[in-house]
């Protein structure tokens, strides 16, 4: 459905120290990290869409947006609850712990937390979407 998601950043090293760790658990690989030009790109091997960190191209401070939050998908809860952990672990802070979130669907399974910008994240396991294997 999309091609990427892109977040500004104010501090790339904590933000690619905190990415590196929140994504890991769920499958998605740094491809990129250059520190010269402040982008950092994730993605699940064999898969298409693309996360990016980089600094706002207008110049002006990385600010969050109220409203705006980017959601990961999970295999399962114990997924959501190791990648939550390694976020608050490498700079994050909570906004909402693991556990079931019956408000979307019986399955569902979610954790909400800051990136070290500010940025909403969430980590969920939605039962209604599996996570197709990568591409051989």
């Amino acid at each position: 459905m999309f091609s990427h998601v892109t977040l500004g950043t104010g501090d790339y090293a904590a933000s690619v120290r905190f990415y590196r760790a929140l994504l890991a658990p769920l499958g998605l690989e740094c491809f990129e990290d250059d520190t010269a030009s402040g982008w950092a790109g994730w993605k699940r091997p064999g898969q298409a869409a693309e996360f990016y960190i980089c600094p706002p191209f207008n110049g002006a401070p990385a600010t969050a947006g109220n409203g705006t939050m980017v959601a990961f998908l999970a295999p399962d809860p114990d997924t959501v609850d190791a990648a939550y952990a390694a976020g608050i672990a490498a700079g994050g802070t909570d906004d909402g712990p693991p556990g079931p979130r019956p408000i979307y669907n019986d399955a569902y399974y979610g954790a909400y937390l800051r990136d070290p910008d500010g940025n909403k994240v969430a980590l969920c396991r939605r039962g209604d979407i599996m996570i197709p294997p990568a591409a051989p």
